[in-house]
Order: structure tokens, then sequence, then C-alpha cells
């Protein structure tokens, strides 16, 4: 017997006892999908001084070169990128750097308009915050919505405020709740009864584990609380400290201790089983680039952190939901 033929966990079809975004596109969409990661320029008003001024205390300003090609060359390379990975049915435009739904809403909604006809997009990425989605953004997600399918991606990474507050989030939980609130009446609006993630627009959340400050109790805590708001999807991360950065001052100076692997790899596989078991997993770590990574070193073996994972669900006879709490 092998794990994948033990695997009591519905939403899968190899050994993971989870949900994974494989699984999910191929369901979905027929097929395996890939992420084409876009950058149209956006800021954050985290940066700018409308919210605060230096962004997220682990927030890296990289080279945002890719801007001046324009979404056709980004996508084009993209696509030559993904397929000499894999043999791919469908990409998914993403708009990842920045916040996408802040600035010039005329423009945006030109961006996504264009992407939306993309030659082999099936769905839209959109990554944001909870405290950019005043009416007139959500118009804008709507229309697009009726177009294509939409993800749109929020960025919680805590659900405690002492935590936002030490990172320098720029917004209370309260606020992301707002948000988060009123783009699930959206999506339920254009799509009345949709199973979760399968309507015209679907909603991640992202959380980051190893805050500075967080104990096991307030990750799993955070975990609970999404959980409780059913998203269609959620992206776990590990923080990692890159250059530049205020968290590597922080680090350098012993204010922060990375997570250890075997600590992150328990607290993800509890974190797990407090989602509900159709909910997609979009990430379960996360790593920086190598030239700017200072810490945790281990992060680099996302391969290892996975099986790592997969080890432990299998040996605990744990399944993703198996302690959610409608």
């Amino acid at each position: 017997m092998s794990q994948q033929s033990e695997n009591p966990y519905l939403y899968s079809d190899t050994n993971k006892r989870y949900q994974t975004f494989d699984y999910y596109t191929r369901t979905r969409f027929g097929g395996k999908c890939a992420k084409v990661t876009l950058d149209i320029g956006c800021t954050c008003p985290n940066k700018d001084g409308t919210r605060g001024k230096g962004g997220c205390i682990y927030c890296k300003d990289g080279s945002r070169s890719a801007v001046g090609e324009g979404i056709g060359a980004q996508y084009a390379n993209g696509i030559a990128t993904a397929e000499r990975k894999w043999k791919v049915a469908g990409f998914i435009p993403y708009f990842q750097s920045g916040t996408n739904t802040y600035g010039d809403i005329s423009r945006i909604r030109r961006a996504f308009a264009d992407a939306a006809e993309l030659p082999g997009a099936v769905m839209l990425g959109i990554g944001t915050r909870a405290d950019c989605l005043g009416e007139d953004v959500l118009e804008m997600i709507g229309e697009t919505a009726e177009k294509i399918p939409v993800m749109v991606e929020l960025g919680l990474q805590s659900a405690h405020d002492r935590t936002a507050e030490r990172i320098n989030r720029g917004h209370t939980f309260g606020e992301f709740l707002d948000g988060y609130s009123r783009l699930k009446e959206l999506a339920e609006k254009l799509s009345p009864g949709a199973t979760p993630g399968y309507g015209k627009i679907s909603v991640a959340v992202h959380l980051i584990n190893g805050l500075p400050g967080e104990t096991e109790e307030d990750m799993l805590e955070s975990a609970r609380i999404t959980a409780s708001l059913r998203p269609d999807m959620v992206k776990l991360h590990l923080l990692h400290v890159l250059r530049d950065t205020s968290l590597a001052s922080l680090y350098e100076s012993g204010g922060y201790v990375p997570m250890e692997k075997e600590a992150y790899t328990h607290l993800v596989c509890c974190q797990l089983r407090m989602f509900a078991p159709d909910t997609v997993i979009g990430r379960i770590t996360g790593d920086g680039m190598a030239e700017d990574l200072l810490a945790p070193l281990w992060s680099r073996r996302k391969t290892e952190v996975a099986n790592d994972i997969d080890k432990e669900m299998y040996a605990r006879k744990w399944v993703q939901g198996d302690s959610y709490i409608p």
C-alpha cells in the first residue's frame, strides 16, 4: 500500500492530503494551468504615505524592469518559460507586484481588460490589499469577472492587530474584514450558490507564519479565524529575511529569530486541518531570491519542506479539514 492508495482525502489524486492549486486547476479547467506573473507598475498605499511609509518590514523593492515590456511581452515570456517545464492546458495572468487595485483605476481597468483577452488565459489572478477595495474597484472587478473568472488574492498575513502594527502592515483586521466581506458579497451576487472556487469571482487569503513576536498559538488562531471566513483559497507563507529590509536589520541585531523547519512543517500540518476540506491551498511555504535571502536558509529546500508535510500528515492520519469547525 502507498500513501496515494491509502489517501482518504477527497480533493486529491496523489498522496497530497490537502487540495493543491494544481489539482484545483486541473479539475476546473481540464488540465494543468500555469500562472504568468504580470507587473503593471502599481505601488502600495503603505509605501507612498497614504497609509504608511516604507511598506511592511519584510518587503523589498526589487527590479520592476518588466513594467516597460507591456502585458503582451511579459505574458509571452511567461508562457515560453512555463512550456519549457510542463505541458500546459491554460494560463493564469497574475497581477502580482504591488497593490493591483491601487492607483489610476482607468489604467488598471484597461490592463485587466487586455489580460482577459490574452490567448490561452483561463482565469486572472489579482494581488491586492483589502483596504484597496473601494466601490469603483469592486465595480471594475465585477466587470472583469463577467469576461473571465477572477481570483482576488488578499494579503492578511496575521489576524492580530498587534502583529499588524509590529510589521507596519498599515491596516487593521477590522479593515481587512470590511473589504473581504464586500468582495465576497459581490462574488455571491455574480455567482449565487456557486461551489467554492468555481464562481466568477474567487477570493484568496494570504497568511505568513513566523512573524516577529507571534507564538504558535497566534499563528494557529490566525488560521482558525481565516478558516471561519470560508475563503476559496488560502496561501501559507514562511517569513523569510531579505537583505536591505527593516526585518533584515532586526534579524542582524538579534531581535528576530526565524522559525526552524521542523516547527514550521508541524504548524502547517495543524493549520491545514483547520481549513474546510474544499478550500484550495495555493501555497504551503515560500522563499526569497537566493541572492537576497538571509534566513532561514532551509527555506530554499521547498520540495523537502513539502515532502515533510506530506509525511507528517500521512503518519498522523491527518487530512485537510478534519478539525474544521463550520
